[in-house]
């Protein structure tokens, strides 16, 4: 039975959404090819019809689930002032819900590991994404330069996301409670002291 290209997009969309939520869940080795495929109610065998390699399905995967999480910060920033933007993104991010739904999170701290050991192919499309989320938080670091902005948008995203993996490691309970709370103040700690840092360079 031949299918309609339509048809075609709509069943690759599923199978790629299905591998997002699944690489987070267990890790970019820890799904097979036939179980995704089942999971996305297609047989092992139509798998090349959709993907090249096992590899083009993780950069693909991991690209929607890096894009829906920039969408997310998109949303809920373009809702509150500009002041209160940065914080929004990052009490968001180190939240119990977060932590608690790697399937549904950002795919770096799931990730981030593996892809370290990946083909550089691989490497370069996960630092693409990783560069567009540190451009996202730089947007949203006020009255210093952009540079300055963009140097501590990197401090503050490796904090989020060690936070997240450490809260994880901990659990669910009052220890990974804390650790997100320090992880939240400590991110909004180093971008009010870049401000200040800042506003008291321009009085000099």
């Amino acid at each position: 039975m031949r299918y309609s290209k339509e048809h075609k997009q709509e069943t690759h969309a599923r199978i790629v959404k299905k591998a997002a939520t699944r690489l987070r869940e267990k890790g970019a080795h820890g799904i097979g090819v036939a179980d995704l495929m089942k999971d996305a109610g297609l047989t092992h065998g139509g798998f090349y019809a959709h993907f090249d390699s096992r590899e083009a399905l993780v950069i693909e995967a991991f690209n929607y689930a890096m894009d829906r999480a920039t969408e997310r910060w998109r949303k809920v920033t373009a809702e509150v002032a500009p002041e209160k933007r940065l914080s929004t993104i990052v009490d968001g991010y180190l939240s119990a819900t977060h932590r608690d739904d790697p399937g549904q999170g950002c795919a770096v701290p799931a990730l981030g590991a593996e892809i370290a050991r990946e083909s550089l192919k691989t490497r370069k499309a996960f630092a693409l994404k990783l560069d567009q989320m540190i451009d996202m938080i730089t947007d949203q670091i006020q009255d210093v330069p952009r540079k300055t902005a963009r140097k501590q948008a990197m401090g503050v995203l490796a904090t989020m996301l060690g936070t997240i993996v450490m809260s994880r490691i901990a659990g669910n309970g009052e220890m990974s409670d804390e650790i997100l709370s320090a992880g939240r103040e400590a991110a909004l700690g180093r971008a009010t002291t870049v401000k200040a840092s800042a506003k008291k360079a321009k009085v000099n």
